[in-house]
């Protein structure tokens, strides 16, 4: 037979006081005075029925459940692994729960996520869109509940945003090769749906235009921010008939996949081939060659979402209420230059 679940009411009868002594104990009230030894008499029952406080019923009573929603389009990806990392820890330090979901890209999954979330009536969603306008967006911006975006700026949401300069991480990566006396240089984007792909891809064709190089739309190459994306459009690159003799990949995982293309072909990295990726994860640094990439500042990232979650809630938790957007909180890239990159061979 399955247990049944102890309850106030089980814990009063058997510590033989009121059922509102025991609410006073299991919620911390210190505005009654009860006597020690009954408390220590409560709290014995607690331990010996093995009960746990209904969090949904006390969520109901206070307004808050004390969970976050955390929203990710991949968290196989080490860039959103440790997000999620850094906002559990920094939730758990304010005494929130983190529900983590994974949208895997799936924008009709990412909509089953929204739905359960707030059917949970969690506190806030920390949001990281899998791409354009979806039904999704449209009912956080609907309801109630704080939203913070991190990684993409989504304009018909209307909430904070804490996002990196993706167009200025774009032009440095671009402009670290074209500084190496590379000319030829090919782009691995990410989904054309997503505002950092676009905004990387920008600040790339800035850095040409910079240098008074046309883009060849030939050496630009759709990829899907993973390792084996990265791998077959880097051998689409290298196989074609204007090969380049650097590579811009708008991820690092993509940027690794461009690395073991480089080595299916026989070619050295990066004496044949330099390759540049985008976000700084820890497998960067574990690789050979040693990946050069642009650096997102991930704890900051996660410190600021959070920070402007807790605004939110503490002003009263109409994040998406607000009458008119709220501007971005930028944050700035740099580059870091390892042993993938050098200068073109004469």
């Amino acid at each position: 037979m399955p247990r049944t679940r102890a309850t106030q009411t089980d814990i009063a009868r058997r510590a033989g006081v009121s059922q509102a002594m025991v609410s006073y104990v299991v919620n911390g009230n210190t505005r009654v005075s009860i006597p020690d030894e009954t408390r220590r008499r409560i709290e014995a029952v607690m331990q010996e029925l093995g009960y746990v406080p209904n969090a949904l019923a006390r969520g109901l009573r206070s307004g808050q459940t004390r969970t976050i929603g955390l929203v990710v389009p991949d968290n196989t990806n080490p860039f959103f692994a440790e997000i999620a990392r850094h906002i559990e820890n920094l939730g758990f330090e304010k005494g929130f729960s983190v529900i983590l979901c994974n949208s895997d890209y799936d924008l009709v999954k990412e909509n089953a996520h929204v739905d359960v979330l707030l059917a949970k009536q969690v506190d806030g969603v920390i949001f990281c869109a899998s791409g354009g306008a979806t039904e999704a967006r449209d009912k956080l911006r609907a309801s109630k509940t704080p939203v913070v975006t991190i990684d993409h700026d989504i304009s018909n949401l209307r909430n904070e945003t804490v996002v990196i300069d993706y167009r200025l991480g774009g032009y440095l990566a671009t402009r670290h090769l074209l500084d190496q006396g590379h000319r030829r240089v090919g782009c691995i984007t990410g989904p054309r749906t997503l505002s950092s792909s676009t905004e990387r891809l920008a600040g790339y064709q800035d850095a040409l235009a910079e240098a008074g190089l046309k883009v060849d739309t030939g050496l630009i190459v759709p990829g899907d921010f993973r390792i084996q994306g990265g791998e077959a459009a880097a051998l689409r690159l290298l196989n074609g008939r204007r090969k380049p003799s650097a590579i811009f990949a708008f991820n690092d995982l993509m940027a690794i996949g461009a690395i073991q293309s480089a080595r299916i072909l026989e070619l050295k990295v990066p004496a044949d081939v330099s390759v540049i990726g985008f976000d700084d994860i820890p497998l960067a640094q574990a690789i050979h060659p040693a990946l050069t990439t642009i650096a997102q500042p991930i704890s900051e990232i996660a410190r600021l979402a959070m920070e402007v979650f807790l605004k939110q809630t503490q002003a009263g938790g109409t994040g998406t209420a607000t009458p008119t957007a709220v501007p971005s909180l930028v944050l700035k890239p740099t580059l870091i230059v390892r042993s993938s990159t050098a200068p073109i061979a004469r």
